[in-house]
């Protein structure tokens, strides 16, 4: 995919500093997503906060599904039109695996990639009971959900939520994954963040720390590029709420 067929994404800058493009998670928005972490980044870094397709300001494209190498060549567009790479990506679920994509087809455009909530870098890493509600189709209902206000709020089209939870649905469906050998030639160090209660098994995020260097006696050969942290007592969405402990591992990662 050439620059000239990706689309053009909202996004806002806020602060001042290191460029650090912030990518939020499914059916989300910059607010909904980041309304308590983004101003912690911005206290360090200039953060271009970004909607994705279909998400937020952001239009959808009639015909286009959502893939996570469409998104990531959208965001590669981006960081080259504003003349940002290399830059940091840091992600939210679906905004930390297009950070993974962009990490694996565009190594010079990203200095260092947080992937936070929910990583896997293969379908059968998520948890079997939601893999299975994926199978299942999209959710019967989200409407009047923190997500769905929130999209109704922003959205050029208001009335095509319906067919955003379809395309989510079908992303989750499709996700083929990376293979082993595409992680581990990954060259931007990265943070894997995941919640013990995560919608991902940990022993798989474990694996793909793994591949990326990581789990080494640090004493002995010194710390890998890689790290991974796992929240204690949070869920997907909770990890949200943990601005706190997001805020410090993320600018001390970066830094």
């Amino acid at each position: 995919m050439a620059d000239a067929d990706a689309i053009d994404l909202y996004h806002e800058t806020h602060g001042d500093g290191p460029p650090l493009v912030l990518l939020h998670g499914a059916l989300g928005t910059i607010e909904s997503c980041f309304a308590g972490l983004l101003p912690v980044l911005a206290a360090g870094h200039r953060v271009i906060a970004v909607e994705l397709q279909a998400h937020g300001h952001t239009p959808d494209v009639p015909g286009r599904p959502l893939t996570y190498a469409g998104m990531a060549e959208d965001v590669a567009a981006l960081i080259r039109r504003l003349g940002l790479g290399p830059t940091d990506v840091v992600g939210y679920s679906m905004g930390g695996a297009v950070g993974i994509q962009l990490a694996t087809r565009h190594p010079d455009l990203v200095r260092r990639v947080v992937a936070a909530g929910g990583i896997c870098y293969r379908p059968d890493g998520l948890h079997p009971e939601l893999a299975a509600a994926f199978e299942a189709g999209p959710p019967p209902d989200l409407a009047d959900t923190p997500w769905h206000e929130a999209y109704v709020a922003v959205a050029p089209d208001p009335a095509g939520w319906d067919t955003l939870v379809e395309k989510v649905n079908d992303l989750d469906r499709h996700f083929a994954g990376w293979t082993a050998e595409e992680v581990a030639a990954i060259t931007a160090p990265a943070l894997l963040i995941i919640g013990d209660a995560d919608i991902v098994r940990p022993a798989h995020t474990v694996e793909m720390f793994e591949l990326m260097g990581g789990g080494v006696p640090g004493d002995l050969v010194g710390v890998p590029p890689t790290h991974l942290a796992v929240l204690p007592g949070t869920t997907h969405v909770g990890m949200l709420e943990r601005v706190d402990w997001l805020g410090s591992m993320i600018t001390g990662f970066l830094a």
